[in-house]
């Protein structure tokens, strides 16, 4: 191969830097977020893990998923509503201080000898909460820092920081449980939200639109009524939905991990999908050149199921290994091409309230699919539990596609919604 076809090959599938070259403060706000997510990546571990040495039940840690489910939802449309009213910066930092006070409780629940379970449960609700109402302002800062033609790269950087974040964060969270403790875990999580404060802080004030009205319940059903008269935005949401819900088995990994060589390689099941979309994001130059969004989701959603149902037909640590890195890769696909069709056709004015929307939509599914797995593991147990959900996932997937054909055949060349905030920036 000659040298200009390798270099064509280079820039091909490379990952585009564009975005942190145009944009200040995107740089800022990237690395803030990267920050963040790999420090909360620790307490992934850390909380479940807890939970499980003081109750040893996989129904328990996946209730986690219920008892947080529902400040997430209420939060989650707050924020949006605030993140379309007010200086989503300021937003942002606020979140991050009450996250970071959560880990400070986490450390001291962590250092007494039998914190009652009630107790993590609290602070897991407490935590949802403030991640729900913190997620619309951070999704939404994105589209006002970048012009629309970035928004495919921009989403590739934020899908490669995050998995970077969480390949190290389980890992290193698995290591530090074993070695410094659970309360030194924490630690180090809400040390992660005072560096991502200090970085953010230094974005300029974004204001909201001059017409902007105050949050209230008519503008959050404003959202709804808009994401409804979308058929292919409702598409992004039900079919991340649907594959989360069957096929997310995080709620088993502690059990699965004791099966595969102990607590010591807990840290590498949670990993093992960050790790897949760590390898797709830093291959992931291709992305730019898809337009058929839709098909693309599609097709990845039913390969994550594939790659489940593989997993749970494994008996050792590698091949488990190798099956949530395939299933990991599918996701980052799929989040890449939903937040392109996010950010390049929601309007500016809306882009919080759907941003909250999107968090129920990705937050919703693993939630509740942590409880879905527990349950069924509960009586059919967990090599049931892993298989069925797989399977139910490609179904699912088959389904809503056949529902929503404009979703499937979403096409960002032609998309009257992509024309349309297209002339909103350049006005």
């Amino acid at each position: 191969m000659t040298a200009d076809r390798l270099q064509r090959l280079r820039q091909a599938v490379a990952l585009d830097l564009t975005p942190l070259r145009a944009s200040r403060d995107y740089r800022l706000l990237y690395i803030g977020r990267t920050v963040s997510y790999a420090g909360s990546m620790l307490t992934t571990v850390a909380f479940p893990y807890q939970v499980y040495q003081r109750t040893h039940s996989t129904l328990a840690v996946g209730l986690l998923g219920a008892v947080e489910l529902v400040p997430l939802l209420i939060m989650a449309l707050l924020g949006g509503a605030y993140a379309d009213a007010h200086d989503r910066r300021r937003l942002l930092i606020l979140s991050e201080v009450g996250l970071a006070l959560c880990s400070v409780g986490l450390v001291f629940l962590a250092l007494m000898t039998a914190p009652p379970v009630w107790m993590l449960f609290v602070l897991a609700a407490i935590s949802a909460g403030l991640s729900g109402f913190q997620r619309p302002a951070l999704q939404s800062l994105a589209p006002r820092l970048l012009p629309a033609e970035l928004m495919p790269a921009a989403a590739a950087l934020e899908s490669f920081g995050s998995t970077f974040a969480a390949i190290g964060g389980p890992a290193i969270g698995g290591i530090l449980i074993s070695t410094v403790g659970l309360a030194a875990t924490y630690a180090l999580d809400g040390l992660s939200f005072a560096v991502s404060i200090g970085v953010v802080a230094a974005i300029r004030s974004v204001a909201p639109p001059a017409d902007a009205e105050r949050p209230s319940l008519g503008r959050v059903l404003e959202g709804f009524r808009y994401a409804l008269s979308r058929k292919d935005l409702l598409g992004t949401y039900l079919i991340d939905m649907n594959a989360m819900f069957f096929g997310m088995p995080y709620a088993l990994f502690p059990a699965i991990a004791e099966r595969l060589g102990g607590g010591k390689v807990l840290g590498l099941l949670y990993a093992a999908p960050a790790f897949g979309a760590f390898l797709a994001s830093a291959t992931s130059g291709w992305t730019g050149r898809v337009h058929r969004h839709g098909r693309a989701i599609a097709m990845a959603a039913a390969f994550w199921g594939v790659a489940i149902i593989a997993f749970g037909f494994t008996t050792r640590l590698w091949p488990a290994f190798a099956c949530l890195a395939l299933a990991g890769a599918a996701d980052m696909v799929s989040a890449v091409y939903r937040l392109t069709i996010w950010n390049q056709t929601i309007p500016d004015g809306l882009r919080g309230r759907l941003a909250g929307i999107e968090q129920i939509s990705y937050m919703s599914g693993p939630l509740l699919g942590n409880v879905e797995a527990g349950v069924v593991a509960s009586f059919a147990g967990i090599r049931g539990s892993v298989v069925s959900g797989g399977i139910l996932c490609v179904a699912g997937t088959a389904a809503l596609c056949w529902l929503l054909p404009e979703f499937v055949g979403y096409d960002a060349r032609t998309s009257v919604h992509r024309k349309l905030k297209q002339a909103e920036l350049t006005t």
